[in-house]
């Protein structure tokens, strides 16, 4: 669509944080009797829909998080998923965390906090029981050292881009006006609060009321348009204070497919199985020579995906050394010629699935080899940022863990609505400084 002169409320981003946002947002104002036409518009510089982060992300749903603030949200947004799995493309198979004695406790603990919130899961504990607990799912099972599994019976995951359509759909005939290939490429601002009046575009300039940022990895990029610091106080859960710390940094996610029929891995009664995720410390070794690949704490993911045309998963991101502010985030993706996922990750990968079941020894012929993965952008603690800057800009800085929380915007809407949210408060940008850091777990993910 073409863009307009003036908006109540512009939206950076058509990825799930903006569509969501703009989808609960038009369904509110109609609630009340008003109308939705020109008043909320969604920009994004791409093609189409969900282009970004959103467009190639894995689609697993889960709550499996050892921060409570965490569980709690996403168990709102799990039951966001589950209102309409039709038109989300969601599929309710539930999320297994397997684990090793390292991490027992930790996950113990996410159990009995699930418990306390009612979100329903089997915590089983003991290495005998755990391995008869996956053996009675896979009768090949063969991973060593698990000595926990959490079963999360809801969650699961969505097709990525058809989820996104079906939303698109939702905001599109609710009234909202979606101008694509459109780059926002500065703001015009006033007052001491420097609150945004205008979104200056490469299609023309609309004036607005309200901002909201929901960029993924480009959060960077819109956060330095603001004038927002690049650098903060960040005061750490022993109360240490460290100066001049980088509000930004990338990790390389770690993501494939292996291109073999997504039916090879079902459970014994030939179900499709949950999302599977393993932790463990057990030495993990090539599937292609029997060298050793690691024996240091590693972990995979894992699922059957008709979507992606086979079994699609990934592991532990690394670490970016480029300076932050030198990241080239174009082009994205599998098309970017500096940042897809290492050369190692092949073999790392599907050796940890042969490590877990013995149907996937020998499969690395079957790996798919074009370029896969994304960078996201992190926050200093790993954990999103949604907060009100500059008066009236929202920024939802997901922090990678962007495509299960749809019902985030959901909340974000509220809010702009004037309606606080108390999911969203331990998600301020005011934690830094203040102390009020999120719990980190013994996973060797930086997001759990």
């Amino acid at each position: 669509m073409s863009l307009p002169t003036q908006a109540e409320y512009v939206i950076a981003g058509a990825g799930i944080h903006g569509l969501s946002t703009a989808w609960r947002l038009a369904e509110r104002l109609i609630e009340k009797g008003e109308n939705v036409e020109g008043r909320i518009v969604i920009i994004d510089k791409a093609d189409r829909i969900a282009a970004g982060a959103t467009g190639i992300a894995c689609g697993v749903v889960r709550n499996n998080y050892f921060q409570p603030a965490m569980r709690k949200l996403m168990a709102h947004s799990v039951s966001i998923w589950e209102s309409d799995p039709e038109a989300f493309s969601y599929h309710a198979n539930g999320y297994m965390q397997i684990s090793c004695e390292k991490m027992r406790e930790d996950v113990k603990q996410i159990h009995a906090e699930q418990a306390a919130i009612g979100y329903e899961s089997v915590f089983i504990e003991g290495e005998d029981e755990s391995r008869d607990y996956m053996l009675n799912l896979f009768e090949d099972w063969q991973a060593e050292g698990i000595t926990s599994v959490l079963h999360e019976k809801p969650g699961g995951y969505a097709n990525n881009v058809k989820a996104m359509e079906g939303l698109s759909k939702k905001v599109l005939d609710l009234g909202v006006t979606v101008a694509l290939e459109t780059e926002i490429t500065g703001f015009e601002t006033e007052g001491a609060g420097q609150s945004v009046t205008a979104v200056v575009t490469n299609k023309g300039t609309i004036q607005c009321d309200n901002l909201i940022v929901g960029a993924g990895p480009w959060v960077r990029d819109f956060w330095n348009m603001l004038g927002l610091p690049t650098q903060i106080e960040l005061k750490d859960l022993e109360g240490q204070v460290h100066e001049n710390i980088d509000m930004w940094r990338f990790w390389q996610l770690e993501e494939g497919v292996l291109e073999i029929p997504p039916e090879t891995l079902v459970t014994n009664d030939g179900k499709i199985p949950p999302v599977l995720h393993v932790d463990t410390d057990a030495p993990l070794y090539s599937t292609v020579d029997g060298s050793l690949i690691t024996d240091q704490m590693w972990g995979i993911y894992y699922k059957p995906d008709w979507g992606f045309g086979g079994i699609q998963g990934g592991a532990s991101p690394y670490t970016v050394d480029t300076p932050v502010n030198e990241v080239a985030i174009d082009p994205y993706g599998p098309e970017s010629k500096e940042f897809t996922a290492s050369k190692d990750f092949p073999e790392m990968w599907v050796s940890a699935l042969a490590h877990c079941h013995k149907r996937f020894e020998g499969m690395m012929p079957h790996y798919h080899k074009e370029p896969s993965g994304g960078i996201g952008c992190f926050t200093p603690d790993s954990f999103p940022v949604i907060d009100t800057f500059n008066n009236n800009v929202t920024i939802i800085a997901d922090s990678n863990h962007g495509y299960k929380m749809l019902g985030v915007g959901c909340l974000v809407a509220e809010e702009l609505l004037g309606e606080k949210q108390e999911l969203l408060e331990p998600f301020r940008f005011s934690r830094f400084k203040e102390g009020k850091l999120h719990p980190v777990s013994n996973s060797p993910y930086p997001w759990s």
